[in-house]
């Protein structure tokens, strides 16, 4: 009984195995075999890649070289079986005819890669039987199978790498049927099998690696999208919670001061304890609520915020000797430069410019080892002007996963005040940042509040 369940089994796995091979070999040769899947012209960036010394007019046209090629074995099967076929005008014009449906089928796997396989199967099989009365014949032997193979290798590489196994099959057993109703000779059926399969494979090969190489570069591509939007939010992430400790600094001075005022003033109406008292809460409740909502923005761990200072003070320009200090221990030859009248600034602007020349200055530790480096601030009418260049590495750099997504920081908080920022290497190899923080004018505060200690 047990073994009559086995039997049973097996038959079954043997059925639905074979069902599958059915049901993909229908799919892949049958349904919608006609479709139109032109094939694309090469990307400009491949065109550069291979021959950058082609002009730029010529690689337009080089675009369309895989076309030109298809269409030129196209050509050549059409004029090679015209000049093969006999005289008379009626076997003239049916030779016409044959050549043309030998020719069609290469041309069209630019357009209907399937339809061009069966379309070049059915010269084949016209050919075998065109040929079939000659004492001479030999059903592998013509032109058409030759052609034929060479466009089945065409729609493998057009379309899929299992598309080689079928059309090798359904190929062979197509000229098993001709060779029983024509009684051709087949030959040696047997070298000419494996010789098509191999070639057929080695396409299917090939097709496999294009595969490959483009699913690689697309996953490249959304790792790299991926990182560089996580990269974003984690510079937004660090600017809001740094803004946060500015806000809250002065939320905090506004409620000591609204607390304080009541008691600065003898005799002090009702009416406007009421209103500092009011000013207080308002005072303390947005701060709370400032805390709440940045909370999950300062740390994973919500709860790790409520340790910290909300009041602890923020780095601005008054600390870049402290700043230079510590990247020249590090090994950084760098030199400050300030230029126009130092002034006090608004702490969010101090805030961006101390962290944009701290990033600046790190990536010259990092990607240029061994150069020197220069930082210039630019006290301007009407903004802030920051520079950090450095130069030519002159030792080789160690290798750096986030190599770049530091730029992007800079830009997010050049941005976020409504500035300019440019990046790039100069001409003698090493590296520049420029940013421009626009700034309102603050001549009246500067009276107000004295100078910057």
């Amino acid at each position: 009984m047990n073994e009559t369940t086995q039997k049973q089994d097996s038959l079954h796995s043997e059925a639905r195995i074979a069902h599958g091979v059915l049901h993909r070999l229908r799919q892949d040769l049958f349904v919608d075999a006609f479709a139109f899947r032109p094939l694309p012209p090469l990307e400009d960036a491949k065109i550069s890649r291979w021959v950058p010394w082609l002009p730029e007019r010529l690689r337009r046209w080089a675009r369309w070289l895989p076309h030109v090629t298809v269409g030129s074995f196209s050509a050549f099967v059409l004029l090679v079986d015209l000049a093969s076929s006999g005289p008379g005008p009626l076997h003239g014009m049916v030779a016409a005819g044959f050549s043309l449906l030998l020719a069609a089928p290469p041309m069209l796997t630019l357009f209907r890669p399937v339809g061009a396989y069966w379309l070049s199967l059915a010269a084949f099989a016209v050919g075998a039987f065109a040929e079939s009365t000659s004492p001479y014949a030999n059903l592998f032997s013509n032109g058409a199978f030759a052609t034929h193979v060479m466009v089945m290798v065409l729609v493998v590489l057009r379309t899929r790498p299992r598309l080689a196994m079928e059309m090798w099959l359904v190929t062979f057993a197509v000229a098993a049927v001709l060779t029983v109703l024509t009684g051709t000779d087949p030959g040696d059926p047997a070298p000419v099998a494996v010789f098509c399969g191999v070639i057929l494979i080695s396409a299917a090969a090939v097709r496999a690696w294009r595969e490959e190489r483009q699913q690689v570069v697309r996953t490249r591509t959304v790792t790299e999208e991926e990182r560089t939007r996580r990269t974003l939010l984690e510079e937004r992430a660090l600017i809001a919670r740094e803004l946060h400790d500015v806000v809250a600094h002065h939320m905090s001075v506004i409620a000591i001061q609204a607390e304080a005022a009541p008691y600065r003033v003898k005799d002090t109406p009702p009416e406007l304890a009421t209103s500092f008292a009011t000013i207080r809460e308002n005072a303390v409740a947005a701060l709370a609520e400032l805390r709440r909502i940045l909370g999950v923005v300062r740390s994973a761990d919500p709860d790790a915020f409520a340790e910290s200072d909300p009041e602890a003070p923020q780095p601005t320009l008054g600390h870049l000797d402290s700043l230079l200090d510590s990247v020249r221990g590090a090994g950084l030859t760098v030199e400050a430069v300030v230029t126009g009248s130092p002034r006090p600034l608004p702490q969010g602007v101090e805030l961006s410019a101390y962290r944009i020349v701290q990033e600046g200055l790190s990536n010259a530790l990092r990607h240029s080892p061994g150069a020197d480096a220069r930082v210039e601030i630019s006290y301007v009418l009407g903004g802030l002007g920051v520079r950090i260049v450095n130069g030519a590495p002159s030792r080789l750099a160690k290798p750096s996963p986030g190599a770049g997504h530091g730029v992007l920081g800079m830009r997010e908080r050049v941005q976020m005040l409504g500035g300019e920022m440019t990046a790039d290497h100069t001409e003698d190899g090493g590296f520049e940042v420029a940013a421009f923080i626009p700034v309102a004018n603050t001549t009246g505060k500067n009276k107000a509040g004295g100078a910057r200690a």
